[in-house]
């Protein structure tokens, strides 16, 4: 059975059987509810939280309902905000698990149990399961590689100066030979494993500096998510480090990780990722790495490529690499929606822990969101 019937006969049997049972138990349902329903129905929530305290002393508050609450709470800009608005929706709120008002918690043990979600990895895990669910028997045509700035609020650590150890000042003698320390993608390409490429990332809040699209160059304080994101939408896997680290030195990681959770054909990346390393270890997963060209200061490169591009346009020829590369921009609408419509702008919390958690919570509803699309007929 394909992805897409598998979607479809799951939005039929919602809206023969369960969005009318929920009508009837909560009221009427919008759809935005019908959307929170179907991506609850996706990630199951009950899976990964256990709902029943069975601890001595005060019952603490219902961790599925708190975990559906930020899932809900993915397009508010803070938690404030997500409890007005479950005071005055009584569907969401019963969708959440509360029937009254007075039930919803206050902001402290909102943040309590946000602590606890970002110490177990929960959204991380959460994703997880919805994507090898939905997408671990499925043929990825392309995965799209890119990085998003991240702003944050709090003080960047300070840059570390670079020192070299067991070496003289001044030149080098005439006809010695100067011996370079291997760059991390050489580190990273000649027998690291996946958890010490990972350590070995930088994770403190930093500046960073990139340039955008449209060729600005765009300097933040704070983080940078790395995410890999299939052709039909879904972002498959993700990575955050310090804002000041390059696209190109988590190409490698990434991409290990991402193969490990599904079968693609195709790696479509931008220029900061035009490296040897990058494109053997892509062929090496067995893959079909499609990487733009970054001429960097080689002005003979560039024009040969500019002209072989004016050479192309004036026959009315179109490459079949760029054809494919053209698929690329659904990792950059990854980016956007993640910022505007799922909290990657609102970042409120601090510690790299946090931060990941509060955007993997964005990038689990951003996930569902394209599977309901697909679901729907």
């Amino acid at each position: 059975m394909t992805l897409g019937s598998t979607l479809s006969d799951l939005w039929h049997r919602f809206q023969g059987d369960l969005f009318p049972a929920l009508t009837e138990a909560v009221g009427p349902l919008l759809e935005t509810h019908k959307r929170f329903v179907t991506a609850l129905d996706l990630v199951k929530v009950e899976g990964f939280v256990d709902g029943v305290w069975t601890g001595p002393g005060r019952p603490r508050e219902d961790r599925q309902a708190l975990a559906r609450g930020f899932i809900a709470k993915a397009d508010l800009p803070t938690t404030r905000h997500l409890i007005d608005r479950l005071k005055v929706d009584p569907t969401l709120r019963r969708l959440c698990g509360w029937s009254r008002v007075a039930e919803i918690p206050s902001e402290a043990t909102f943040s309590r149990a946000f602590a606890e979600f970002s110490q177990s990895r929960l959204p991380e895990r959460m994703h997880a399961a919805l994507v090898a669910e939905t997408l671990g028997d499925t043929l990825i045509g392309h995965v799209s590689r890119d990085s998003t700035a991240i702003e944050a609020r709090e003080t960047p650590a300070p840059t570390p100066k670079a020192r070299t150890p067991n070496r003289k000042r001044g030149r080098s003698r005439k006809g010695a030979e100067r011996t370079k320390e291997p760059g991390r993608l050489e580190r990273q390409a000649n027998g690291m494993g996946l958890d010490e490429m990972l350590d070995a990332l930088p994770k403190v809040c930093d500046h960073g500096a990139k340039k955008t699209a449209k060729g600005v160059l765009e300097a933040w304080r704070g983080d940078k998510l790395h995410i890999d994101t299939a052709d039909c939408g879904v972002p498959l896997r993700t990575v955050l480090t310090a804002a000041s680290v390059h696209d190109s030195q988590v190409a490698i990681p990434l991409a290990m990780m991402t193969a490990g959770r599904v079968t693609n054909l195709y790696d479509l990346m931008d220029a900061a990722y035009d490296a040897r390393e990058i494109y053997q270890m892509s062929e090496r997963l067995g893959h079909v790495p499609i990487i733009d060209v970054n001429p960097r200061r080689d002005k003979d490169l560039k024009e040969k490529r500019d002209r072989e591009a004016r050479a192309r346009r004036a026959i009315g020829h179109v490459d079949p690499e760029t054809v494919r590369f053209r698929i690329r921009s659904g990792v950059e609408r990854t980016n956007a929606r993640l910022k505007d419509e799922f909290g990657g702008r609102h970042v409120r919390v601090r510690g790299y822990s946090k931060v990941a958690c509060h955007l993997m919570f964005g990038i689990l509803a951003l996930a569902a969101d394209p599977l309901i699309r697909l679901a729907v007929p």
